[in-house]
């Protein structure tokens, strides 16, 4: 089987694309050696999920995949957006980010947001991208024990509970990050 890099160490991302990408091996950069951190300096998702992956590919000349995801809130203008990992400031925990949220989203009362990830792909040389929304709501308090990142305070559209209380099946069919890999796993089988 062929490997196809995807340019991340969270182990979160890596379950979700291993689930949904059978016809690669799915390497995380720590499996091809590399530690380092590689600075996102765009100003779109895009952006970011593409330096990732030029950065990888150039470095190591292996196909690989990266992406980049934001936690766009409406009443915050679409904040946190591309500072959504250090929507808190430098280093900040989930619960840090989250808590700050919750804060910034005090007295408000329209909670729409959606998640929004941005792949970009580089196989053969060649760049491609794919992107993948989830509508919904945030809550008032965090609710749920699983998943990560703003999991606990984000209610999908057309459900009651949080990514972080829906069972990991479930928000895999209907994540942002799941819609995007699901548009990339239609292309890689197309070709």
């Amino acid at each position: 089987m062929t490997n196809l890099v995807f340019a991340t160490n969270n182990s979160h991302k890596l379950l979700e694309a291993r689930a949904k990408i059978s016809s690669f091996n799915i390497v995380s950069l720590s499996e091809i050696g590399f530690h380092e951190d590689i600075e996102e300096y765009e100003t779109t998702l895009e952006g970011n999920a593409r330096i990732k992956a030029e950065y990888i590919y150039n470095k190591f000349g292996v196909d690989c995949f990266a992406d980049d995801t934001g936690l766009e809130v409406e009443a915050l203008n679409g904040a946190p957006g591309v500072y959504t990992s250090r929507y808190a400031g430098t280093n900040p925990t989930f619960i840090d980010n989250m808590n700050k949220l919750l804060s910034d989203m005090n007295g408000f009362e329209n909670r729409k947001a959606r998640f929004r990830t941005a792949i970009h792909l580089i196989i053969n040389g060649e760049h491609h991208s794919f992107e993948g929304i989830v509508n919904g709501t945030i809550t008032t308090e965090l609710i749920g024990e699983q998943g990560f990142g703003y999991d606990p305070i984000f209610i999908p559209e057309g459900y009651s509970e949080t990514f972080a209380q829906l069972p990991l099946s479930v928000k895999n069919t209907i994540s942002h990050r799941g819609r995007a890999l699901d548009k990339l796993c239609d292309f890689l089988k197309s070709r």
